[in-house]
């Protein structure tokens, strides 16, 4: 039963069956204004369609942003500092993006004089989850409409039998379209659903969009380069480079060769295991180019927390905690540690495979060859020092009974 007073409400709007239902559920059901939101994140897709869907069904204020570069500066950069990974697999692709999803939808209802948003997330997934928490986390007292929570349009053929009824253009699914549910952005794509729904089942190679088999890529290997500054990738093969086009570009090398990959079983914040299977090239090489520069740039102690607490972290993003005070607490510290994060990292691209085979840092490197060097030490290191170190850290040991 409805019980929210709602004069105009903001809608994330896709365009497609799902929030095209919603638009018109929620001029129906709660008798208010809608206005949408239309966030281009590099999907991939052509995002203006929803302008003439949204027109065609009385909208009278439509937002259809290009937020990419902020998604990749703002969002997916600072979540690879910390070289985030979650249940040491998932990079996230899909959680780091609703933050600023959320965040817009706070700040156009403000702008607009709406007192509700509304997102068409499941009551079954996380983003729900992810969206809202971010939302009340940036205005306490907005109100959310979840029609998924609310109506009885439980499967694809209730929405479209609604849609009919209601005169809402749907477009036919396209052949070749992907039976899957799909997620997409400049730093992954997620499919989900069908017969990815049985985790033995190897997903059939049409699956993919992004990235040939590993068996089919290039039998030579492509060597590539990238620059750091501050812990950010700012440069390929010298080339300077803003982070949404370096990561576009690094998406299209590493789909070339097969990279990026992987075949997944999570555990869901709401409770359950869900099987899920992603492309992320350009996020897989960033990942180990950013941690190659950070072995010989950032102190051993300063590293090790950042691998104790990157799970953690991790698990903010995940759960939907991005604009938590811990988050932005946190993020605090791993930005800190990225001061000397600098310098040039060489890596080989090869069937599937991201191989570092070079690191450089012409002004912040912890790495002496004189310390770590086989041959003579020349005065830098006394091996006989070792004795103590050992004999003192194996004291506790010797008490033991």
């Amino acid at each position: 039963m409805v019980t929210k007073q709602v004069n105009k409400v903001v809608l994330a709007y896709s365009g497609g069956l799902d929030t095209s239902v919603i638009l018109k559920w929620l001029q129906d059901t709660y008798r208010c204004e809608v206005v949408t939101f239309t966030a281009d994140i590099g999907q991939g897709e052509e995002v203006s369609q929803a302008q003439a869907k949204a027109e065609s069904l009385g909208v009278r204020e439509i937002f259809i942003e290009d937020l990419v570069e902020e998604f990749v500066r703002d969002f997916v950069f600072p979540m690879f500092r910390a070289n985030t990974l979650y249940e040491g697999e998932y990079l996230l692709g899909t959680s780091i993006a609703r933050p600023l999803v959320a965040k817009r939808l706070v700040e156009i209802a403000e702008e607009t004089g709406a007192d509700a948003i509304s997102h068409g997330a499941t009551g079954k997934g996380n983003d729900q989850v992810r969206l809202e928490l971010g939302a009340y986390a940036l205005k306490r007292d907005i109100k959310i409409i979840a029609p998924w929570r609310e109506w009885d349009l439980d499967s694809r053929q209730k929405l479209l039998a609604y849609a009919e009824r209601h005169g809402i253009p749907i477009e036919a699914k396209r052949a070749g379209a992907s039976p899957y549910s799909m997620d997409a952005n400049l730093l992954h794509i997620s499919y989900e659903g069908g017969d990815l729904e049985d985790p033995w089942q190897e997903p059939d190679e049409s699956v993919w969009r992004w990235s040939v088999a590993p068996e089919n890529a290039p039998d030579e290997a492509e060597t590539i380069e990238l620059d750091f500054g501050r812990g950010d990738a700012c440069a390929l093969n010298g080339e300077a480079m803003t982070p949404a086009q370096l990561l576009k570009a690094l998406n299209e090398t590493g789909g070339k060769h097969g990279v990026g990959r992987t075949d997944i079983v999570e555990n869901r914040y709401v409770g359950m295991k869900s099987r899920g299977c992603y492309e992320t090239p350009g996020g897989t090489i960033l990942l180990k180019a950013h941690r190659a520069i950070e072995s010989i740039t950032l102190d051993r102690e300063l590293a090790h927390i950042k691998d104790d607490l990157m799970p953690r972290y991790a698990r903010m993003i995940y759960n939907g905690y991005w604009w938590s005070p811990e988050r932005l607490a946190l993020q605090k510290l791993i930005d800190d540690t990225q001061a000397r994060v600098n310098g040039r990292v060489r890596l080989k691209l090869y069937k599937g495979n991201v191989i570092v085979c070079g690191r450089r840092s012409d002004t912040d490197s912890l790495f002496s060859q004189d310390i770590a060097t086989f041959e003579s030490d020349a005065g830098s290191y006394d091996q006989k020092d070792a004795e103590g170190f050992i004999k003192l850290n194996a004291l506790r040991l010797r008490l033991q009974k």
